[in-house]
């Protein structure tokens, strides 16, 4: 069978030699870049209706001073300089700022330890330890605050604990004192919180190859180097992560002031997203409630961002 002729392009002419024909390409199909968007659109279009579209209608809302029922009128971004005027808002933020303290701060300080412990030690029971570590994220938020604020009763749990050790005089009704409520609320956050980070600390540490640890043991490191120089660094990624949920988590977190304090006593506990539940559905304020959210979300994405920026260029 005669072998197929020698196709000469107009280049190889010009160079005075001939180039045979490769293999063709399947000529591509007219629309075939669409399809992976076709694959996209059905979460997209969830991600839209129920996320995208009443935030934009909130952003809307926030330019209308508005009761909910009545026609509403336009204020434009008066709302918003409310936010950075009206004193109770101001101190809503930053007990908010607090809170984050207990609910990512101190989870991860305990978090840290705790975990390398439950990974490193061999005790027996291990897993019951672990499971109930985690257990307070599988409770539904309600009931922890319900039971907590059973705890912090004046004849309560903690206070007869109290007396019993012979520490009476620190004894006192905890989600009513000002001073006390709000550090109360945030050690409720950190019990949630802590069993969370915990597992995702855990889930880090494990993968670590143990030839680490055996060289940092020949290096004649203890355990506080071996810590500090194996286990540390392998769990940026993790820490990132934990402190990126604990944050949001602490930034939105409602239903567990609402059952325990209500924001009070005054407006010592009051958080933004209490603010926005009292501002549209008690004092029928929609449009200020539509800009207090607004700058709630805004802050949580600046956060988010910004913690996960520090640990991509600590990693690089």
């Amino acid at each position: 069978m005669p072998s197929p002729l020698p196709v000469t392009t107009d280049k190889a002419q010009r160079d005075g030699t001939t180039a045979t024909s490769g293999p063709s390409r399947p000529p591509r199909r007219r629309g075939a870049r669409w399809v992976p968007l076709a694959y996209v659109l059905p979460a997209f279009a969830v991600y839209a209706a129920f996320l995208l579209y009443p935030l934009i209608r909130s952003a809307q809302l926030s330019m209308y001073e508005w009761d909910g029922l009545t026609l509403g009128t336009f204020v434009g971004f008066q709302n918003y300089a409310e936010v950075l005027t009206d004193p109770d808002l101001r101190a809503s933020f930053g007990h908010t700022l607090v809170l984050i303290g207990f609910y990512a701060v101190l989870p991860v300080v305990l978090g840290l330890p705790l975990a390398a412990l439950l990974t490193r030690a061999r005790v027996r029971g291990m897993p019951f330890f672990r499971t109930v570590v985690f257990l307070p994220q599988i409770v539904a938020m309600v009931v922890v605050a319900v039971a907590w604020r059973r705890i912090y009763d004046p004849d309560g749990p903690l206070n007869a604990a109290l007396h019993a050790v012979g520490l009476g005089g620190l004894a006192r009704g905890w989600l009513g004192d000002y001073t006390f409520a709000l550090p109360a609320v945030g050690l409720i956050g950190t019990w949630v919180q802590l069993g969370l980070v915990t597992v995702l600390l855990m889930a880090g540490m494990s993968r670590i190859p143990g030839e680490r640890y055996e060289a940092a043991r020949l290096d004649g490191a203890g355990p506080i180097r071996e810590f500090l120089a194996v286990t540390l660094p392998a769990v940026r990624g993790e820490v990132a992560v934990a402190l990126t949920l604990t944050i949001i988590a602490a930034l939105k977190t409602f239903d567990l002031i609402y059952v325990t304090t209500s924001g009070g006593p005054g407006n010592s506990t009051a958080v933004p997203s209490y603010e926005v539940y009292r501002r549209a559905f008690e004092q029928g304020r929609v449009g200020s409630a539509a800009a207090v959210a607004i700058v709630l979300t805004a802050l949580i994405f600046v956060i988010s961002l910004g913690v996960n920026r520090i640990a991509d260029r600590e990693e690089k």
